[in-house]
């Protein structure tokens, strides 16, 4: 899998200046350009706010000149100071209506890139989301999108303005003046320019260090709250607290040697400001002693000057900004660039809507290449009919679940769904045929009701409480002050792992699939709720395609065929009955659980103490 920006280590990842402007831009033009005459208007807005800008101290310097003769003509004044103000007024004007038509384009183009890296992050495998930490990603995320807005607004808003603005006023002074000026400003622009530029990279890797850490903390932040629960059984609240001021120290360091260095780019810039701004006056003061210029001509340089140089003021922080924009964006989108293990075939077709019958076909399988999970696994389950597998943990069982939801694929053998390879179906057909109701239930933090509704969320409310009444599920709700309103809390926790399990035993059954899978549907349930859940189990069953993975062999005892498995193989198949009778390790764990059940436990030579 390729790396993303995140996999690299603080001082490992590729260095900022490795990113291009023109190339982030290009790949952004796209979202962009689909209001394309929102962009046009917005630029020619752009333009005209700083041609208008560029008059105002003309029209300032022919004021003062009319002024300072010796006819005092009250006319021309008077027009020369209306265009002033219209002027002055319709630079603003430009530059707010260049606000109010980019404003969609911009906050367009966020939200569309936002949603394409949330479904892609959906796309991607299981694997990607176990490797991840989830604090870490959902940062580059949020950082991604804001930066998005901030590059299009820096870039358009300050750069290209700026560069058009030099532009007009170095051809002013070109044209009308003694070309000295013009050297002067473009000697004085360079110097600031190549001093900001190359001060800002060596300020960027202090930058990415402040980034890494914050993410660092972040993520060790949201990591210690969402297993709040299991700090607390272990009186490790001091011990996560050391751990998130471990990496709070390293933000604060980093936080100080960005702030320290960003002093000394300032202080740079401003003596490279007073050098250029000295010589511009003293040469136009000089024109002014020799009747070259007039005051006006003076008083026009110096607006000039300050034109220039207040958005050149801001030049080192914007090109920080988009600088580290630019980092955040190929972050965002290095996670659309990771590839999706598990894709649809070119020519992938959707499941058709009939029974379904299942085939493990000589399946191997294994996470990591050195250790293989999965051996030869060799099985059927007849269209509405019951396999049940048993086998002690590590076995393999959890994995044949995995696989039939495509979570991987497997390294080995096949797959069949009605006689079809299932990576040759697409997976939102075959995830859609499929209810689970998983062995870790994990809840949405909102209300009870929501989370059964999840099934199926075209569902209406009686179809959902039917479902919660099948699941065993609505006399404990009645009892809640909130009623189905109830929030169940963060992935659940204000709910018992047997209330979780039975809300997903109701959800499964709301999605009313052809094909059911209980992955020890009932291992957290006491005793009498899981005899009563399991008839409704056994009914939902009825008719589909169910594959039981259980723990408690009670509860599969009227499965047509039950697999018992070890290392991954399976070592004997046949139904209850028969597997009993063959008094192999079924049968074992068969009279273990039934000693377990009376109250007893066997002692090292195998004798029952009571």
């Amino acid at each position: 899998m390729r790396r993303t920006a995140s996999d690299y280590p603080v001082g490992d990842r590729p260095a900022a200046a490795d990113t291009h402007l023109g190339a982030t831009l290009r790949r952004l033009l796209p979202y962009l350009w689909q209001h394309k005459w929102r962009v046009v208007l917005a630029l020619s807005c752009l333009v005209g706010a700083k041609i208008a800008n560029v008059g105002v101290p003309l029209i300032f310097k022919e004021m003062i000149d009319d002024l300072g003769g010796t006819q005092q003509v009250l006319l021309l004044p008077a027009l020369l100071l209306l265009l002033y103000g219209a002027l002055r007024f319709s630079a603003s004007l430009f530059a707010e209506l260049r606000e109010i038509l980019f404003a969609r384009v911009t906050q367009h183009a966020v939200r569309r890139i936002a949603l394409e890296v949330f479904r892609h992050l959906h796309e991607l495998s299981l694997r990607f989301h176990l490797e991840r930490q989830t604090g870490g990603v959902s940062r580059d995320i949020e950082r991604g999108s804001r930066s998005i807005s901030s590059l299009i607004s820096y870039t358009l808003y300050s750069i290209l303005p700026t560069l058009i603005e030099i532009s007009i006023v170095l051809t002013i002074l070109l044209l009308r003046y003694d070309i000295a000026l013009a050297l002067i400003t473009i000697a004085s622009l360079a110097a600031y320019i190549v001093f900001t530029v190359t001060v800002s990279n060596w300020r960027i890797t202090l930058r990415r260090q402040l980034n890494e850490a914050d993410s660092a903390a972040n993520t060790r932040a949201i990591d210690s709250l969402l297993n709040y629960e299991t700090v607390k059984y272990f009186n490790n609240e001091d011990y996560e607290a050391r751990r998130y001021d471990q990496r709070m120290q390293l933000w604060e360091d980093a936080a100080t040697r960005s702030q320290v260095s960003l002093s000394w780019l300032n202080l740079g810039q401003q003596a490279i400001i007073a050098l250029g701004v000295t010589a511009m006056m003293w040469r136009a003061a000089s024109g002014v002693v020799d009747g070259s210029m007039t005051i006006g001509d003076l008083v026009l340089v110096n607006a000039f000057l300050i034109q220039l140089y207040m958005p050149l003021n801001f030049l080192g922080v914007v090109y920080r900004e988009i600088r580290q924009a630019l980092a955040d964006i190929e972050r965002l989108f290095d996670l659309l660039a990771v590839n999706r293990e598990i894709a649809d075939s070119p020519n992938a077709r959707k499941l058709a809507d009939a029974a379904v019958a299942i085939r493990f076909a000589a399946v191997d399988f294994s996470y990591e290449a050195n250790r293989q999970i999965l051996h030869q696994v060799d099985f059927s389950i007849p269209a509405g009919r019951t396999v049940a597998v048993v086998g002690e943990s590590g076995s393999g069982k959890s994995t044949l679940a995995r696989l039939l939801y495509r979570f991987y694929d497997v390294r080995g053998g096949a797959i069949l769904v009605n006689g079809t390879d299932l990576r040759q179906l697409t997976q939102a057909s075959l995830r859609a045929a499929i209810g689970i109701v998983p062995q870790d239930t994990v809840l949405f933090n909102d209300t009870i009701y929501y989370n059964i509704q999840y099934g199926n969320p075209e569902a209406n409310r009686e179809q959902v409480l039917a479902a919660a009444a099948a699941a065993q599920l609505a006399a404990f709700i009645e009892q809640l002050p909130l009623g189905y309103e109830t929030r169940v809390g963060e992935r659940g926790l204000k709910l018992s792992g047997g209330e979780k399990q039975r809300v997903a035993i109701a959800r499964a059954l709301l999605k009313n699939p052809p094909v059911l899978i209980f992955d020890e549907a009932t291992s957290a349930l006491d005793s009498k709720t899981e005899k009563a859940i399991q008839a409704s189990l056994d009914s939902a069953a009825r008719g589909r395609t169910t594959l039981v993975i259980a723990h408690r062999l009670s509860t599969i005892m009227n499965a047509d065929e039950i697999l018992v498995m070890d290392s991954g193989r399976i070592v004997e198949r046949g139904t209850h009955q028969q597997l009993l009778e063959a008094a192999g390790a079924y049968a074992q764990m068969w009279t273990l659980q039934q000693l377990e059940e009376a109250g007893a436990a066997p002692t090292e030579g195998g004798a029952a103490v009571p």
